[in-house]
């Protein structure tokens, strides 16, 4: 069956003449994108909706979907029950403070070299960007236009030299960080062709001396780059709050706390639910798993996505630090995965985008399996502080924030002075940084949506449509095999997921653990 046009998943925005061509501006329509082949159809089919759904995980796939169904009059007779172990009732724990959608900060941006992302990113930044009333997702210092700094390292092209052709074709699996800013920088400039204001707001930076005057901090980074006025960033935390507050206002789904430690399966391929720590199942005709990088303890997504950590280091600043700092843009090098945001109530942040760190984990319960993967005998899962309340981040890494800091931000008094906190953040990464939203192919009643890959925080205004669609059978037809579910090529117990879409810095492969007890002898 068809699904009717549906609701936004936010207050409709008060579009502007000139966004509303922003909008409908396609970006670099005649550039292609290699996909992998795909193994699941189910995407593409249209379904009666089923009387109950059940999702896993509150996070930004969990929650946006949750809501967006909500607000489907093909939905009106489902039920929907939202489980996940941080309670939203209590803001003190949700989000779950180790959780990715959660922090002070995250990029907001369209700077994709692919040109779908860039499109579906613009859309959301619409919807960021409204701050008139209070209760716009935008207000009350959620976002922040302060625009954004892409660069990246290696031999920089002769200014004047064309991104694109027609013939043009990305192969996302081979992108260098240079490859990744300049099919960025046109596909921002697509978008924002319809608008020579919006245009102007976006300018290059050719070389390191360009790049430090876009900077303004007296620092430097990368040999070429552009900078974005159209971007920004987020308050993370803030901004979940937000949404949690508008999905409760709906009256129509119901939340509960628990840890789901596996799904319950019925004639050996369907799923009929799932059941909590405490011993209670929770029971639907469809089950959505949206647990990010903690999905692999429940479905197996073997050589498909694996969890890795990411580092993250804040340091406090004094007033006169922070008005220094007031204007500085959002930095980003692509080849070393290093970036840095503003600072905002007397923090600095400085991050990693990186291969991340791997922990392998033997579980006691092992994840739903598939008959065309060998499961690894150990799965990549987070650790995090709330197991582990000492844990800090490795010696390797907080060295690499440390080179960050001197570099982009070379203020003397900061120099030296220790970080006030660090965290390590999860992702679930796929090998081109794809999302996997569709029906497991082997189990009905099944939908996943995770491999968010340290990029899907900024849809949050859109990404529950979209979700909510692929539920219905109908997969955006830009995301057609890019989303589905696919199966690796070769012996997949041995096959390595590695994100290789040109956005990632640091080394693969890199044990937590490893790196930890490397970090207690550098103490020592």
């Amino acid at each position: 069956m068809a699904t009717p046009a549906a609701p936004s998943s936010s207050l409709p925005p008060t579009l502007s003449s000139t966004e509303q061509q922003q909008q409908q501006q396609p970006p670099l329509a005649t550039t292609q994108q290699q996909q992998p082949s795909s193994s699941s159809s189910s995407s593409s089919s249209p379904l009666s909706p089923p009387s109950s759904i059940l999702i896993i995980g509150s996070g930004v796939f969990g929650l946006t979907t949750a809501y967006a169904l909500s607000r489907r009059h093909d939905f009106a007779n489902t039920t929907i029950t939202v489980v996940d172990r941080a309670d939203p009732s209590n803001p003190d724990v949700f989000p779950a403070p180790d959780a990715a959608s959660v922090d002070t900060s995250r990029i907001i941006r369209a700077d994709y070299p692919d040109a779908a992302y860039a499109a579906l990113a613009a859309e959301a930044q619409l919807q960021w960007r409204q701050q008139t009333h209070p209760d716009d997702l935008g207000s009350e210092g959620r976002y922040s236009e302060s625009g954004l700094l892409v660069v990246a390292d290696g031999p920089a092209p002769p200014p004047g030299t064309p991104v694109v052709t027609e013939n043009t074709v990305i192969d996302k699996t081979k992108l260098t960080g240079m490859d990744y800013a300049r099919f960025s920088w046109a596909n921002v400039l697509s978008i924002a062709s319809s608008d020579p204001e919006l245009v102007a707001r976006i300018k290059e930076c050719p070389n390191p001396e360009a790049i430090k005057a876009a900077l303004g901090t007296g620092g430097s980074s990368g040999s070429w780059g552009y900078i974005n006025g159209l971007s920004g960033w987020a308050n993370a935390g803030a901004s979940m709050a937000w949404l949690y507050k508008r999905v409760k206002a709906e009256g129509r789904i119901k939340f509960v706390a628990g840890e789901v430690t596996n799904l319950e399966v019925s004639g050996g391929n369907t799923v009929t639910g799932a059941r909590l720590a405490d011993g209670r199942v929770l029971s639907a005709d469809l089950v959505m798993v949206s647990t990010g990088a903690w999905t692999g303890r429940l479905v197996d997504l073997t050589g498909q996505a694996v969890a890795t950590g990411q580092v993250l280091g804040y340091i406090d600043l004094t007033p006169e630090e922070e008005a220094q700092l007031a204007h500085m843009p959002v930095i980003l090098n692509l080849s070393t995965g290093l970036f840095v945001i503003p600072p905002k109530n007397g923090v600095l942040k400085i991050a990693r985008h990186a291969y991340g760190y791997l922990n392998p984990t033997t579980l006691p319960i092992p994840p739903l399996a598939s008959s065309v993967t060998t499961p690894a005998a150990a799965v990549s899962l987070p650790l995090t502080t709330l197991s582990d309340p000492t844990l800090q981040i490795p010696t390797e890494g907080a060295d690499d924030l440390r080179r960050a800091l001197h570099e982009m931000v070379p203020l003397p008094s900061l120099r030296d002075r220790p970080f006030s906190k660090t965290r390590i953040c999860w992702y679930s990464d796929t090998p081109t940084a794809d999302f996997i939203i569709d029906y497991h192919p082997e189990y009905k009643g099944l939908f996943v949506a995770t491999g968010d890959s340290g990029h899907a925080f900024k849809f949050m205004p859109v990404i529950g449509e979209k979700i909510a669609d692929v539920i219905a059978g109908q997969c955006p037809p830009e995301f057609v095999g890019k989303w589905n579910w696919r199966y690796p090529a070769g012996d997949a117990a041995i096959k390595a997921v590695i994100t290789e879409d040109g956005s990632r810095g640091g080394v693969p492969g890199l044990i937590l653990s490893t790196e930890l007890r490397a970090s207690v002898g550098v103490a020592n």
